[in-house]
């Protein structure tokens, strides 16, 4: 059985002050862009309050510390592994054959890699490095290292929190909310890469969905890069746009859109099969086509593939952090986060894994190489599925880790269109960071924030953007 986190402060209330500040900090929320686009009603004039929950959510203060202390040593693990070839090469070898996305970044890695680039070529890296809780101590559930979003909204969260902690008589509590710089820090490193690029004409391209439902997000990031240099222009287009004649490669490898020149490529889109849709395959030939720009990508298409779950996986290794880092202070730290991770690859070591699981499924997550929230499987479904990849090379495709147990906290949970929730919930934090280098050395290295989403402790996931989470902030506390 889980163990259990007390509330921050009371939240007995009866049905007229539930209602009154309910009312009150949804309007809050709508009034200050802590909001979406309705994926059920879409309309491009219209938005809904993103899912919150009504008080932060208690988190202990050292692990949030640790966690917070620990980002920059995350950027540069990814940053080496980004720009280890061989690793990257001898990970990912079965992975490639049996997962075609994957295989696909990996042709347009290789392709690259040929063609040669730079050494002093930049790559950008705006990261979130994902938590849960067990037995009171932070574990790493996974590393995002594309269209880390969030960063936008979460900082307005923690002070739609603020306010709701002020609304209800506790105002003196409000230190133990931390600041939350994420989105000043995240396009403050856009910016850094805009300034490394040393164009002053260029812009900074966002990568975007063709229809964008997280668009106060993303539009906070533009904002915030105008707010922080009104002399950037910030433009937006699709892969497809892109694809279907939308951008160019000049002959000294500028990206030019519309006659200007991009300095800085800023993924929020690309991450999943469903975002390359066309039968031509206009959307890989706009991805080939930027990897090969001397635009600063973030991120590069070696970061995203050192994000992958695979490569998640063999770092927990006995001794593969060893290989990256020689340093055994560093190692010892990441490694004190880990949780336990298995290949699946169709050996012996394999079998043994997935019997594990197949005897015991309540114990593990099945996890294939995908990002976006909803595509892991829980469960008895773990033995069901791994029952059906038996002597499938498939299965590689996959890897298992060890179900994290976090502590449940009781909240209110507020979405639109349906009445206040009081549920049993459990959250994850995530902490963003910021690094900009090439192959000889790291130019930053920043961590840039948090953020907090939290669901109903029956839901296998917890993503907001996918509908299955809800927006908090932690409330620090020693435990």
């Amino acid at each position: 059985m889980s163990a259990r986190l007390e509330p921050c402060v009371s939240i007995d209330f009866d049905s007229s002050a539930l209602d009154e500040v309910v009312t009150k900090t949804k309007d809050w929320a709508l009034m200050h862009g802590v909001c979406m686009r309705s994926r059920q009603n879409f309309s491009p004039d219209s938005i809904n309050f993103a899912p919150f929950v009504l008080v932060p959510s208690t988190f202990p203060k050292k692990e949030f510390e640790k966690a917070i202390e620990l980002q920059t040593l995350v950027n540069e693990m990814i940053y080496r592994i980004a720009n280890n070839y061989e690793f990257l090469k001898t990970t990912l070898a079965i992975t490639n054959t049996v997962d075609p996305f994957t295989a696909q970044l990996f042709k347009i890695y290789t392709t690259v890699q040929e063609e040669g680039v730079s050494q002093e070529e930049c790559c950008g890296g705006l990261f979130r490095c994902d938590y849960m809780l067990d037995r009171d101590a932070v574990r790493q559930v996974e590393i995002n290292t594309i269209a880390s979003s969030f960063a936008g909204i979460c900082t307005r969260v923690t002070r739609l929190h603020r306010f709701v902690m002020q609304e209800l008589g506790h105002g003196d509590k409000l230190q133990q909310l931390p600041e939350n710089n994420a989105l000043e820090a995240l396009c403050g490193g856009m910016l850094k890469a805009w300034e490394i690029y040393n164009q002053p004409q260029a812009v900074i391209l966002f990568i975007v969905e063709d229809i964008t439902y997280n668009i106060c997000d993303q539009r906070f990031h533009e904002f915030e890069i105008r707010k922080q240099n009104p002399n950037v222009r910030v433009v937006r287009r699709s892969l497809t746009q892109l694809g279907r004649g939308g951008a160019v490669l000049d002959a000294e490898r500028k990206l030019i859109i519309d006659g200007q020149e991009v300095a800085v490529v800023y993924f929020r889109c690309g991450y999943a099969p469903d975002q390359y849709p066309s039968a031509d395959g206009c959307e890989w030939d706009a991805r080939l086509m930027i990897e090969r720009s001397k635009a600063i990508k973030c991120p590069s298409i070696s970061y995203h593939l050192a994000g992958t779950k695979k490569v998640q996986q063999v770092l927990a290794e006995p001794g593969f952090l060893e290989r990256i880092f020689d340093n055994a202070e560093k190692v010892a730290k990441l490694r004190d986060v880990f949780t336990g991770l298995y290949s699946l690859d169709l050996n012996e070591e394999g079998d043994r894994a997935a019997e594990m699981a197949i005897e015991n499924p309540e114990k593990y997550v099945l996890k294939p190489q995908r990002e976006g929230g909803g595509n892991n499987v829980y469960g008895k479904e773990v033995a069901e599925v791994l029952k059906q990849l038996k002597d499938n090379p498939e299965r590689a495709s996959y890897i298992l880790m060890d179900i994290i147990q976090p502590p449940l906290l009781r909240n209110w949970m507020i979405r639109p269109s349906t009445q206040p929730m009081l549920v049993d919930t459990l959250s994850e934090l995530g902490i963003f960071g910021v690094i900009i280098g090439n192959s000889k050395e790291i130019l930053h290295n920043s961590m840039g924030g948090h953020m907090l989403r939290t669901k109903i402790h029956t839901a296998n996931e917890g993503g907001v953007a996918a509908g299955l989470g809800a927006l908090d902030s932690p409330f620090l506390v020693d435990l």
